[in-house]
């Protein structure tokens, strides 16, 4: 755990938020800051800065159970389709330093997405 890492100090209860979903290895909580009318982020329990970190760090299983996860909310949210994203590094969009899985859902997704 990182002391100063905010998902780090959700997955251990010292932050609130609603949780929606929880296995060994991840949570999913609700985005404070929705960018479709259903977001959710899966957050992996280990503090990994970025995705490829994560994959490098990790046992297999527990990469695929996170994203086992984000199937399994996204389609519980939306069973026509939804969207899957991982930002990694600043230019990639991501602002928080410990991966976490994006499933947006609840609307029509464009491509290019960004």
């Amino acid at each position: 755990m990182n002391q100063q890492c905010i998902f780090c100090r959700i997955v251990a209860g010292e932050v609130p938020a609603e949780i929606v979903g929880q296995s060994d290895g991840a949570i999913a909580i609700r985005d404070r800051n929705p960018q479709a009318p259903s977001h959710i982020l899966v957050i992996p329990r280990r503090h990994a800065a970025t995705l490829a970190e994560y994959v490098g760090q990790a046992k297999p299983e527990e990469v695929g159970s996170a994203f086992s996860m984000a199937s399994k909310l996204g389609r519980d949210a939306n069973p026509a389709g939804y969207r899957v994203v991982v930002n990694e590094g600043r230019d990639g969009g991501q602002t928080v330093d410990h991966v976490h899985i994006h499933v947006l859902a609840g609307r029509p997704m464009h491509w290019p997405p960004g």
